[in-house]
């Protein structure tokens, strides 16, 4: 059994930053890829950032330039580092790992809430 556990969400100004942290502990033979997602009240889940176990980062285009995907591989963590926050970047946030080569895990998400 894999174990995923995401911390590091809370309340922040617009223009504020936070740090998300997120960490996989259990069975894991190995990590393959970790990311975020987020869904807002109403709205689907959607993707946010990707780091491969080799470093390869992706973004959604509205977090470009302004969040940070960072992993540790040897302590199965992953990083979201946020900043120039955003109301519209409200939503709850869950951390997802893939392992290899077995199946994809989710956490029970973080609230994070930008107030304007």
């Amino acid at each position: 059994q894999v174990q995923v556990v995401e911390s590091g969400g809370g309340l922040v100004q617009a223009g504020g930053s936070l740090r998300l942290s997120c960490a996989a502990s259990g069975s894991i033979f190995s990590i393959n890829v970790m990311g975020w997602y987020r869904q807002a009240p109403g709205k689907q889940r959607e993707f946010v950032a990707t780091i491969t176990s080799g470093g390869r980062t992706g973004y959604v285009d509205s977090v470009k330039g302004r969040f940070t995907i960072s992993r540790d591989n040897a302590k199965n963590t992953v990083n979201l580092q946020m900043s120039s926050l955003k109301p519209e970047d409200t939503a709850v946030y869950y951390c997802k790992v893939i392992t290899a080569p077995g199946p994809a895990y989710w956490g029970q998400g973080t609230q994070v809430t930008v107030s304007s």
